[in-house]
């Protein structure tokens, strides 16, 4: 008979190495996306004579078109990218996960249609849904934004509605898992017991049904945000997405892409970027699942 005490979610995760690795990259390239262009030379990131400069010591990945810095702008598109698939994550993830909650929890009649609004959903092309979006919103929220002197909103406002777009579309999973979690869950003994307490419909789902959804909540919110960077990355790569003079790693692949004979650096260098993110959040997101899933040990 194993009498050890089981592993707790950090000493299963401690376990796999090639996910902390993985941890430790995000972290790095984070942290450089955020604070590194802090210290480059303003000169760095304004347009000047010295275009398709290979790499250098002065510039280590080359200069692009206008002959800014290409290290800065892919530091600045790799912040872009992981604020976009970050926030979009959190979007996604705090609708599905109430709207699972609800559904699961009503059964019967009103989870039947709340489930069939997402088959409905899911029939809607993505890229035709966010089209809409972004005509439908972009100029209103630029004229709101400029009507209020928020000039700041005004240059990142097609950011904002990408944002909103992406959470919105990726909901639809979230809320079917959710939904599974809470059928199983909400025959439970602990969830039968509240009920003869007399407590609320919504301390039972908030204080019972919530707390024991996070394990998976949380792993599929991991592996959103590598779909989220990958999907922006499409869009910017097609001119929908971030615009200039704003960079993301997609758009910046746009333009390596036009430039892949004459200036190769300027196509590798943010499409190793934006491979480094997507393998290693992957990988951290696998790692995540089997380490907040106690039969896997």
């Amino acid at each position: 008979m194993d009498n050890r005490a089981p592993l707790s979610p950090l000493q299963r995760l401690a376990r796999k190495p090639v996910a902390l690795v993985c941890a430790a990259i995000l972290a790095v390239l984070a942290l450089t996306a955020i604070f590194a262009p802090l210290f480059f030379p303003v000169a760095y990131a304004s347009p000047s004579p010295l275009q398709y400069a290979p790499p250098s010591w002065a510039h280590p990945f080359g200069t692009d078109l206008n002959g800014r810095d290409l290290l800065l702008r892919v530091l600045m598109g790799t912040r872009v990218s992981l604020i976009v698939g970050i926030c979009g994550a959190v979007v996604s993830l705090v609708i599905g996960t109430a709207y699972g909650l609800v559904s699961g929890y009503a059964g019967g009649r009103i989870d039947g249609s709340m489930m069939r609004l997402v088959d409905i959903l899911y029939s809607i092309p993505r890229l035709i849904f966010i089209l809409v979006l972004i005509n439908a919103f972009n100029r209103s929220l630029q004229n709101f934004a400029a009507a209020h002197d928020w000039q700041t909103l005004v240059d990142y406002s097609s950011i904002v509605i990408l944002v909103f777009s992406l959470g919105i579309i990726e909901w639809l999973t979230m809320a079917r898992i959710v939904r599974g979690q809470v059928l199983a869950l909400k025959s439970r003994q602990f969830v039968t017991a509240a009920r003869a307490l007399g407590q609320s419909h919504l301390k039972i789902l908030l204080r019972h049904l919530l707390p024991n959804l996070l394990g998976p909540v949380l792993v599929y919110a991991t592996l959103t945000v590598p779909q989220m960077i990958l999907f922006e990355s499409f869009l910017s790569f097609l001119g929908l997405g971030v615009q200039e003079p704003q960079a993301s790693l997609g758009n910046l692949i746009y333009v390596g892409a036009q430039e892949m004979q004459s200036a190769p650096w300027m196509l590798i260098v943010p499409a190793a970027f934006i491979v480094a993110l997507l393998v290693c959040l992957n990988v951290l997101g696998d790692a995540l699942r089997d380490a907040l899933d106690p039969r896997e040990y």
